[in-house]
């Protein structure tokens, strides 16, 4: 069966975490993927890739784990993700307890959805190459790996780089949460088959053929290495509420949909996840 979740940023001022987490299990909804930036540099050099001014939102967030924490809190059911986690922003030591840490606290309910970031700016403030950001990207991820699922860890890499250690709590789920690579790059189907369990790229509008056309790339790199297709998880994010696109990309084979649900103010938030929830209903009652 399809899951269906909404994606959104977790600000200050908009609905607060815990009842925005009740009210989308309360509505049947199957997940929640909090937005990431640890901060907007001023400077605004790298221009935002969804075209005019970063929206507002962008520069006041919470911290998505902390965020995740608060709703782990309150929900016993639904699914607790990143949307996406910029793990090159963050020690991989550190996250790696956060990540397991949460996937305890909510009895094994956690996705985390990875990405490489676009602002330059940004990245370098933690001493990140933009360049170097895919490789860093792809050690930190490995590194974690080694310590949810080791007694005694230990990672030497270009990048990241410990002598063996002990780290506890290690994750309820088996070698960690499910790892989604939110990326279109032309490489991304490589890093996926390579390091993570699945892919989840941004759902815009006008782009299915795209979309199918990643699956077919994302397949042919499977078998080049002799992984199982199937054996990945198929998300969309940021997806707007439609449903003609919705039931296309469920026809595709895409198992998880993740519509954006825009910050705002408390009625307008509850109506867009009505909205939402709503057209969810409508695609799980056809069975699709």
């Amino acid at each position: 069966m399809p899951r269906f979740g909404v994606t959104t940023f977790p600000t200050d001022y908009g609905l607060a975490v815990v009842d925005l987490a009740r009210a989308v299990e309360e509505r049947g909804l199957d997940s929640i993927f909090f937005n990431e930036h640890t901060h907007i540099p001023v400077s605004r050099r790298t221009a935002f890739p969804g075209g005019g001014e970063l929206p507002r939102e962008y520069s006041h967030t919470h911290d998505p784990f902390v965020a995740l924490a608060a709703a782990a809190a309150v929900t016993k059911r639904i699914l607790l993700s990143t949307g996406i986690c910029l793990v090159i922003e963050r020690d991989p030591i550190v996250l790696a307890k956060e990540v397991a840490s949460l996937d305890r606290i909510s009895d094994g309910r956690v996705i985390l959805g990875v990405g490489a970031g676009w602002n330059v700016e940004e990245m370098e403030n933690h001493g990140t190459s933009y360049k170097q950001r895919w490789k860093i990207l792809r050690e930190r991820v490995l590194a974690m790996r080694e310590i949810w699922t080791r007694d005694v860890a230990e990672f030497h890499g270009e990048f990241v780089d410990f002598e063996p250690l002990w780290s506890w709590p290690k994750p309820i789920q088996q070698r960690g949460p499910k790892i989604l690579l939110g990326s279109r790059s032309q490489r991304c189907f490589e890093r996926v088959v390579d390091y993570c369990d699945g892919w989840m790229p941004i759902g815009r509008p006008g782009e299915q053929n795209e979309l199918a056309e990643g699956l077919r790339k994302l397949r042919a790199a499977c078998e080049r290495v002799g992984r199982s297709f199937d054996s990945l998880e198929l998300a969309v994010i940021g997806l707007p509420p439609s449903e003609d696109l919705a039931r296309r990309l469920l026809g595709m084979g895409f198992k998880h949909l993740i519509f954006s649900l825009p910050s705002a103010n408390a009625k307008q938030t509850m109506d867009d996840l009505d909205a939402r929830a709503e057209l969810a209903g409508r695609l799980g009652s056809m069975g699709l």
